[in-house]
């Protein structure tokens, strides 16, 4: 099993990096696969065609507010997180073709997401064992790196966007990483489709890091993303996936 964390600052084309990653290892095989989204503004189902409601299943807070909010259930006694484990498993986990699906949702109350990532985090030390790989979607910002869901990973692959603040976001997200001990054996670092050609070399002297590549722009993915249409369904053709094709091979995989 090989985990992936994919990260970076808004609007750099995280989500829509996961779902053609999804597109890759389903065609070469490499499943099962599990998406794991993370990322309050849930969009990672949509971009790999699933209708998480209309399946009938529930994001990790939805889970919560049923047991402990509107259920009325107590947190005295067996931790909540391992209360939660099982209903994880029989309802917030969407099964598919080569992939399932687990979702944190949205901020249910004020405060941190204490409570759901510790029940995402429980459940996800038992689930791992079965696929070949793990894909997470992060939000912007980097405060789900406190958070440690994950404290192992494979890579952390952090996409940017031609500014210095996107160039800092790195070098702040890898520093974090290490000093909240979270083990991973690469730190990658991905040109989004805003990213600049010829920028690869500052990326390389700036941040010291290993640079992948950029991800191409495609008409075809602004199109699919506003249609609500999955990119699982680009054409082999498609420029962006061709590019994480490559990305994706230079990182050994």
């Amino acid at each position: 099993m090989k985990t992936i964390v994919v990260m970076g600052r808004g609007g750099t084309g995280k989500t829509s990096f996961v779902a053609m990653m999804t597109k890759y290892f389903i065609e070469a095989g490499k499943t099962p696969i599990l998406l794991v989204d993370v990322d309050p503004d849930q969009n990672l189902g949509e971009m790999v065609g699933v209708n998480f409601e209309g399946a009938g299943r529930k994001t990790v807070t939805e889970l919560i507010v049923d047991t402990f909010i509107e259920g009325g259930g107590t947190t005295y006694g067996v931790l909540p997180s391992e209360r939660m484990e099982w209903k994880i498993w029989s309802e917030g986990l969407y099964e598919g073709r080569g992939f399932d699906l687990i979702t944190v949702g949205t901020k249910w109350t004020e405060g941190c997401y204490c409570l759901p990532d510790a029940a995402l985090k429980k459940a996800l030390e038992s689930m791992f064992k079965g696929y070949e790989y793990v894909l997470v979607d992060s939000p912007a910002g980097l405060e789900h790196l406190n958070r440690r869901i994950l404290s192992k990973m494979d890579d952390v692959m952090d996409i940017i966007d031609p500014s210095k603040k996107s160039f800092e976001h790195v070098k702040r997200a890898y520093r974090i990483a290490k000093v909240v001990k979270i083990e991973f054996k690469n730190f990658y670092v991905i040109g989004g489709f805003r990213f600049l050609e010829g920028l690869e070399q500052e990326v390389r002297m700036d941040e010291q890091l290993p640079y992948l590549g950029r991800i191409a722009y495609d008409k075809n993915v602004e199109e699919y993303v506003l249609n609500g249409k999955s990119l699982l369904e680009l054409p082999s053709d498609s420029p962006a996936y061709i590019s994480v094709k490559e990305i994706l091979r230079r990182a050994g995989h």
